[in-house]
């Protein structure tokens, strides 16, 4: 065999090697394309009901037992803006006149929503309803919303996880066991893969958000640029 060829199968099982070795979390070369399209921002005046307000009730609220579409309690259904806004007595431009409104800030045990044990919804999330409520109570959407330039927990991951995902998987009731209340649970999470597996719907994980749209390519694109960077609590 001449030394020519055998330099030539060389070089082709170095090059086959080198393309066959991945990540397990995908390509995370700083070259990568940018995704989310932060040209055309979103007016940050304004609240986008698929974006900001659905993924919060979904999370919280429509889930079986309560307000899904299978169990719908007392008719109320919140899996999407139709039918938020025929069963769920929104009165747009009056958050205080409005039943959505008033059972999140209730403080009484026995009549506020999400129902205890479930935590209630955080001092934000409430902000953006009764914003969007205020503002008309629109079916806005805008798809630039996401910035995968942006990955710390503090700026990124913790609202997405909060808005998404807590309403399901935290307090003493956290479906599958799973809570991510907190950085550390979180990144228990992280460490033993089930977080990248259920966000990916990857074979033999349990697909998450459960009663929700699967994540924005941006959204896993934050998290997965998160964990490549060591998930760190910044």
């Amino acid at each position: 065999m001449s030394r020519q060829l055998i330099y030539l199968i060389c070089m082709s099982v170095s090059l086959l090697f080198i393309f066959s070795c991945k990540h397990p979390y995908g390509d995370l070369s700083d070259n990568v394309t940018q995704v989310g399209d932060t040209s055309t921002p979103c007016d940050a005046t304004k609240i986008y009901f698929q974006q900001q307000v659905l993924p919060i009730l979904v999370s919280n609220c429509a889930m079986s037992g309560c307000h899904d579409d299978a169990t719908h309690k007392e008719g109320v259904v919140l899996t999407s803006y139709q039918k938020v806004m025929s069963t769920a007595e929104v009165r747009p431009g009056n958050p205080g006149n409005s039943k959505l409104y008033k059972v999140i800030v209730d403080t009484d045990p026995g009549n506020r929503m999400p129902e205890p044990p479930q935590n209630p919804l955080t001092a934000q999330q409430i902000q953006i309803i009764s914003t969007w409520i205020q503002q008309g109570a629109q079916n806005l959407v805008c798809a630039n919303m996401c910035d995968s330039s942006l990955f710390t927990y503090s700026g990124a991951i913790l609202p997405l996880i909060q808005n998404k995902c807590q309403g399901c998987h935290s307090g003493t009731n956290a479906q599958g066991g799973i809570d991510l209340s907190t950085y550390t649970l979180l990144k228990a999470k992280v460490n033993d893969g089930k977080l990248w597996g259920s966000i990916n719907h990857l074979s033999g994980f349990s697909p998450m958000p459960k009663n929700g749209t699967k994540l924005s390519d941006c959204e896993i694109r934050q998290i997965q640029k998160w964990i490549a960077a060591g998930s760190p609590n910044n």
